[in-house]
């Protein structure tokens, strides 16, 4: 199911804009969530990318420190046709810290410069601010009004966004052929990467089973419940009052399966969802399990904080929000604009 196939919770925007007419219409700023301590044996380095993607940066901040790229840390991956902040982190050199105002690289400016103790880990960070502004507007205004609305009250599905697929959805053919043992990847990035998308396709389709049906953001018996912002998690035997309120409210959410082994998994009406949902993949679910990966679990519903719509420059809109790490600004936009 291609990404933009995905059903929508709200129907088909009646409003249309275009985004990223030019990088600085795009902005995300990378929020760790903590204070580096000022002393220890890594530089953390905030960093301003414009049009490079963060393995590029990664790349020619390690070339001009000396060190190896594989020692360079970064928490989040960031849009290449964008303006972005985020925080790289990189093995103090033993011949002190390189002169980062004479780092010459369009496209890269180093903001902060510090030292940590420990190196920089993906999917550290707490969330990321995101500023997009919409142009070339078209349809009824009222109708996007109305959508901010209801998305600050109820949110949107969690889906994986098409970045995580590859240009082309590269990335699920390079999983396919890491899966059925055709190629082998000695990078662990890389096949990070790969098995990701294995996993995201798994857990769209679920979801979209769930949108569908109209119960995405509802407790089913059998159902595994997520604490919003939190790692806990619980399983629903009987849906009882108490528990609908509480979904209601953005304090919990069903889950959908991050595939694997063992782990924490659904029953009943929530397992038969996800049942015929895959009925047709179950040779990823299996290969997956095969490469030893365990079974996690991802909220259905995502809780946009901050939602703001204001006017911008030249007739634009612009929409402001953040959101928790691993979430992508691409699903939050599908449920309020169709992107000319």
């Amino acid at each position: 199911m291609a990404p933009e196939e995905l059903p929508r919770a709200w129907g088909e925007p009646a409003f249309s804009a275009r985004i990223r007419c030019v990088p600085a219409d795009f902005q995300v700023d990378e929020v760790l969530g903590f204070e580096p301590a000022g002393a220890g044996g890594h530089l953390f380095l905030r960093v301003r990318k414009t049009g490079l993607n963060s393995q590029e940066v990664a790349r020619r901040l390690a070339r001009f420190a000396g060190v190896a790229v594989r020692d360079v840390g970064l928490s989040g991956l960031k849009d290449r046709d964008a303006v972005t902040t985020q925080w790289f982190s990189l093995p103090a050199p033993r011949e002190g810290e390189p002169p980062w105002e004479a780092l010459d690289e369009p496209g890269i400016e180093v903001l902060v410069a510090t030292r940590h103790g420990r190196k920089l880990r993906r999917g550290v960070h707490r969330r990321n601010r995101f500023r997009l502004v919409l142009r070339e507007l078209a349809g009824d205004a009222s109708d996007l009004e109305a959508r901010v609305t209801r998305v600050v009250a109820a949110g949107v599905p969690n889906y994986f966004g098409e970045q995580r697929f590859g240009r082309d959805g590269g990335n699920l053919e390079e999983a396919r052929r890491l899966l059925a043992g055709e190629i082998r990847v000695r990078d662990r990035q890389r096949r990070g990467i790969y098995l990701s998308a294995a996993r995201s396709l798994l857990f769209n389709r679920v979801l979209a089973r769930r949108v569908a049906a109209g119960d995405w953001d509802r407790p089913l018996e059998g159902d595994v419940m997520n604490l919003d912002g939190r790692h806990g998690m619980f399983t629903v035997a009987v849906v009882d009052e108490t528990t609908r309120e509480r979904a209601r409210a953005g304090e919990i959410h069903p889950t959908g399966p991050l595939w694997g082994r063992g782990g924490i998994t659904a029953g009943g009406p929530a397992a038969d969802h996800e049942a015929a949902a895959l009925a047709d993949l179950g040779w990823w679910c299996g290969a997956l399990e095969a490469l030893g990966l365990e079974m996690d679990r991802r909220a259905l519903r995502l809780n946009v904080e901050d939602l703001t719509l204001e006017g911008g420059p030249e007739d634009s809109r612009v929409l402001a929000f953040q959101l928790r790490s691993g979430a992508f600004a691409t699903t939050v936009l599908r449920e309020l604009v169709s992107v000319a």
